[in-house]
């Protein structure tokens, strides 16, 4: 149990290290995939270490809605370089109608 508990802290502090410190919008974005990757990783553990398929349940769950954010992020992305020609979120500061 506690090999998933740590590998999953490891992703999540990874993920929040990419997401506190970088300014390109797409890895802030794999810094969130990541923590929910790290979340994945201890409800399968705790799924595992309990012998039921709640956890995996969930997991599939959360999976499906990191897909359906990804979608969403990735066309504000492109949205934001169409308008700014950059993928830096500090240039764009301002919204221009």
């Amino acid at each position: 149990m506690q090999y998933y508990l740590i590998i999953g802290a490891l992703l999540f502090v990874i993920g929040l290290f990419l997401l506190l410190t970088r300014k390109n919008a797409i890895m802030a974005l794999m810094g969130i995939e990541l923590m929910l990757n790290a979340a994945n990783v201890n409800f399968v553990g705790f799924s595992h270490f309990w012998q039921n398929l709640e956890g995996q349940m969930v997991t599939l769950f959360i999976i499906a809605l990191a897909a359906a954010e990804t979608a969403i992020a990735l066309a504000i992305i492109l949205i934001l370089y169409k308008q700014f020609n950059t993928i830096n979120v500090e240039e764009a500061d301002e919204l221009n109608g």
